[in-house]
C-alpha cells in the first residue's frame, strides 16, 4: 500500500458529477465545456500526422510553439514580453503546479494557499514535503492584506495565486500584484501564479499577469492552459513562464516526471496560435455568463457579484434554505431539482459550510437555458 497523505481516494468534484449522471440532472457542476472546438484546431491536429516526426519534443517544448507563445503574449492588451528561455511546455497545469513546488520547496517549508482554492493545491504541497498554510478570503472575496501579512513567517517559501480565480471569478490587478510584492520583497518567497483562465476576463477587464511585475517575475512561475484557452481540456498541453534560473531547476525535476508533452498537439496548437483570436472565445464565454446571470434572476437564487473571469459563477442559496449546509443543498438541488452544482465549502479545508454554491457556465447555451428554466419552474 502506498501513502495517501490523508487525502480521499476520490474528490467531491467526482462525487457530484457522478450524482448528476445517476439522477439525469443538468450538470453545471464542473468546468468541462461540452461544445465544439474550432474546426481549424482539428485541421492542424490532422495535419500534424503528416508533418511531424512523432518523436519526443525537447524538454522545453516545440520551438515553433514556444515562438508562437512569445508572439501571442506580446499581442496582449497588457503585453508580456518574454524570451524563449523563459517558456516551458508542460503536459498540464497540475503538472506545472506540482513541479514548480518541487523545484523550490525544502522539507517543512510553508506554502500559503488563498481559499477558496482548487483541490489540487494542498496535495501538491504535501507530496513535495511542504506544509499548507490557509488564508481565507473575506466575505466579499477580497484580500485583507494585513491578515495575509500575518500568515507570512520565516518558514514561508511560496504563495499560490489563481487569477482569474476558480471558484470566485475574481481577477488580480497590477495594483494587487504590487501590494503582494511589498509583503514579500524582503524574503525569499516564490509565487505559483495559476493563470489558466487568462483570456476569460469580462466587462472590459483585461488579464494582468504576475509576470508583468518587474520584480515578481524573478520569483514567479506563471501557469497557462491551452486546454482552457481553446475549451479543449482533453488535449492536456499547458505552458509555464518563469525566469531562466527557475526553469533550470524546474526542468531538473521535469525530466524525471514527464520529459515532454504531446508532440502532435504541440504542433497543432502552434499552428492554431497563428490564426487564433482570443477575443472570440472571450465573447463566447461572456455571453454564456450573461445568459446564466439573466435567467437566474427568475429563481430565488441570488448572484451577489458577477464573475469577473473564469468559467464559474457563485450563487447565494440562503433564501431557499437557512438550515441546510451547502453540501446538503448541492446534493438536494442535484437530486431533487435536477441541476448539479458544487458547494463552496468544497474549495476550503477550514470550512464545512458556506452560503454559496458554484455553477459552471462553460456549457452549451441550450443546457444553461434548460437548466435554469427547470429551476424557475421547480424552485
Amino acid at each position: 500500500m502506498g501513502k495517501n497523505y490523508g487525502f480521499n481516494d476520490f474528490t467531491f468534484f467526482t462525487e457530484m458529477s457522478e450524482l448528476a449522471i445517476r439522477h439525469n440532472s443538468f450538470d453545471l457542476s464542473l468546468g468541462l465545456p461540452d461544445f465544439e472546438i474550432d474546426p481549424r484546431l482539428k485541421y492542424y491536429l490532422k495535419e500534424s500526422a503528416d508533418i511531424i516526426s512523432h518523436s519526443y519534443e525537447s524538454l522545453s517544448g516545440s520551438p515553433l510553439l514556444i515562438d508562437n507563445i512569445l508572439k501571442f503574449n506580446a499581442k496582449r492588451k497588457h503585453s508580456v514580453v518574454i524570451k524563449k528561455e523563459e517558456v516551458n511546455i508542460v503536459p498540464c497545469s497540475t503538472f506545472a503546479l506540482y513541479t514548480s513546488l518541487k523545484s523550490v520547496l525544502e522539507p517543512n517549508d510553508e506554502v500559503i494557499v488563498i481559499q477558496p482554492s482548487y483541490y489540487t493545491y494542498a496535495p501538491s504541497i504535501v507530496m513535495n514535503g511542504g506544509t499548507p498554510v490557509y488564508y481565507d478570503l473575506d466575505n466579499d472575496f477580497t484580500i485583507n492584506w494585513e491578515k495575509l501579512k500575518n500568515l507570512i513567517s520565516v518558514k514561508t517559501k511560496a504563495i499560490i495565486i489563481n487569477s482569474p480565480q476558480n471558484p470566485t471569478g475574481k481577477t488580480w490587478s497590477a495594483y494587487e500584484w504590487d501590494l503582494l510584492y511589498q509583503l514579500i520583497k524582503h524574503q525569499e518567497i516564490y509565487l505559483i501564479s495559476e493563470e489558466i483562465y487568462d483570456i476569460y476576463c469580462y466587462d472590459e477587464i483585461q488579464h494582468y499577469s504576475a509576470f508583468l511585475h518587474p520584480e515578481l517575475k524573478k520569483r514567479t512561475f506563471s501557469i497557462f492552459s491551452f486546454g482552457k484557452m481553446f475549451h479543449a481540456t482533453g488535449w492536456k498541453v499547458s505552458y509555464v513562464l518563469a525566469s531562466e534560473e527557475l526553469l533550470q531547476d524546474f526542468r531538473r525535476y521535469q525530466q524525471y516526471i514527464s520529459y515532454s508533452s504531446n508532440a502532435p498537439c504541440q504542433y497543432a496548437i502552434a499552428r492554431y496560435l497563428e490564426v487564433f483570436d482570443p477575443s472570440e472565445n472571450q465573447k463566447l464565454m461572456q455571453k454564456k455568463r450573461d445568459i446564466f446571470n439573466t435567467l437566474i434572476q427568475d429563481t430565488p437564487l441570488e448572484v451577489e457579484q458577477k464573475a469577473e473571469g473564469s468559467f464559474f459563477q457563485l450563487v447565494n442559496f440562503r433564501s431557499l434554505s437557512k438550515t441546510m449546509t451547502d453540501v446538503e443543498f448541492s446534493k438536494w438541488l442535484t437530486v431533487e431539482k435536477k441541476v448539479s452544482c458544487l458547494p463552496l465549502s468544497a474549495f476550503y479545508t477550514s470550512k464545512g459550510d458556506s452560503d454559496y454554491i458554484r455553477f459552471s457556465f462553460a456549457k452549451n447555451d441550450d443546457v444553461i437555458i434548460q437548466a435554469l428554466e427547470y429551476l424557475k419552474k421547480n424552485l
